[in-house]
């Protein structure tokens, strides 16, 4: 069977290229290892994502934001970072960047959903759901895939978008540099009695990372981030001793806390690809980079990775131009590791300072949590960069290049 374009992987990522590249009149084949019921209706996975402004208006022209559950978007109107027990946090409210929010925050299931309904009855679109790869190879002319049950695609060009764990990257020889945090995350819902009034947390303690992502004003994502042991211990404990847990760990600050939601636990590996493009081959989503969470951009950066490679197809389209071709696809690479690199870098860093226990390490992170709150033009940059609006391949760190300049006392 011919396409123009084969994707492997019915992730968020995936399905939403897939829209992007049939607008262009482009016909795709989609290959999925789940069956179709899974995909059209994703199960609860306890994931928040925090979309960016640029993210948002790619799914509204994409057709896919107008398909969320009108209850499922929740205001992101500031942020505020916290150091253990040190009264000196920073807070960075959306007015900052001008806007009356940061983001929003959308569960990832409803993402899943809305994207597959944006896709599932298109013309262009054939679905090979309960898949299994046989064989994946690229020659100087086109791609293959040959399916478990014999059948054969082939196109120009072949995406992967399987996970940051890929297996179509590897089969296809490239290599991924990966780092495992030691750690991992605990997510699920709770309500607490103490209104968030619309303000994430991030509050780095002393031997664990906690997250609070606003949803309903009483109903809050909690994330607790502790070595994999302490975390399965957690996710292991009856829901009325979970729930006193969780009081504790949150200082009491949000009151009698009560579990909502089934738990999660995701353990925390960053995955950068060697190579984001191969013969005739692309990689896209977690494939190409798989974030730490704690910066919120990673499905951010998987929807730029869709952007800037169905941007690369409509300049093949206009050119008249081979989809598949070298010259094409390196600019995408060129593209997105641009846009990709430092901030993944950046992330690992703040990591690897902000979980380090070491009274050095402490000492560092309260001076600047303390100079945050002075620095009125530092906040403005901070909220600027998780708001994104960014243009195309202007990546969220050099907002910060740019207003370095900025930083004077308020």
């Amino acid at each position: 069977m011919h396409h123009d374009v084969i994707i492997i992987g019915a992730g968020p990522a995936g399905l939403c290229l897939a829209k992007a590249l049939c607008d262009l009149d482009l016909k795709v084949a989609l290959v999925e290892r789940q069956p179709r019921a899974a995909i059209a209706e994703p199960a609860f996975d306890g994931r928040e994502i925090a979309l960016t402004h640029a993210s948002m208006r790619l799914l509204r022209d994409l057709g896919i934001w107008q398909l969320l559950p009108e209850n499922a978007c929740s205001p992101l109107r500031a942020a505020r970072v916290m150091e253990g027990d040190c009264l000196h946090d920073m807070r960075i409210d959306a007015g900052l960047a001008g806007k009356p929010e940061l983001g929003m925050l959308v569960p990832n299931h409803c993402i899943r959903e809305a994207a597959w309904k944006a896709v599932c009855d298109l013309p262009g679109v054939d679905v090979f759901d309960s898949a299994r790869i046989h064989a994946v190879r690229t020659t100087d002319d086109h791609a293959c895939v040959t399916l478990g049950d014999g059948l054969r695609l082939e196109a120009p060009l072949l995406v992967a978008a399987d996970s940051r764990f890929s297996e179509t990257r590897r089969a296809m020889g490239i290599g991924a540099d990966q780092y495992d945090f030691g750690k991992s995350m605990l997510v699920c819902r709770m309500h607490h009695e103490q209104p968030h009034r619309g303000v994430a947390w991030e509050w780095f303690g002393h031997g664990q990372t906690l997250a609070l992502l606003p949803l309903q004003e009483h109903q809050s994502s909690i994330v607790v981030t502790l070595p994999d042991s302490a975390a399965k211990r957690l996710a292991g404990l009856d829901v009325d001793t979970f729930a006193r847990e969780m009081e504790q760990r949150y200082g009491h600050r949000l009151g009698h806390m009560r579990l909502e939601s089934s738990r999660h636990v995701y353990p925390l590996v960053g995955v950068y690809a060697r190579r984001f493009i191969g013969r005739r081959f692309a990689l896209v989503g977690d494939a190409a980079v798989g974030m730490h969470p704690v910066t919120a951009h990673g499905f951010n950066l998987g929807l730029a990775s869709v952007e800037r490679l169905a941007d690369m197809a409509r300049e093949a389209l206009h050119c008249g131009a081979d989809l598949g071709c070298a010259e094409g696809l390196a600019r995408y690479e060129r593209r997105h590791r641009r846009g990709s690199r430092p901030l993944y870098l950046a992330t690992r860093a703040i990591v690897e300072l902000y979980t380090n226990d070491r009274a050095p390490a402490r000492i560092v992170r309260e001076t600047v949590l303390r100079a945050g709150r002075r620095l009125a033009p530092f906040r403005r940059v901070l909220a600027r960069t998780l708001a994104d609006e960014r243009p195309l391949d202007r990546h969220p760190l050099q907002r910060l290049r740019d207003g370095i300049a900025l930083l004077r006392p308020a």
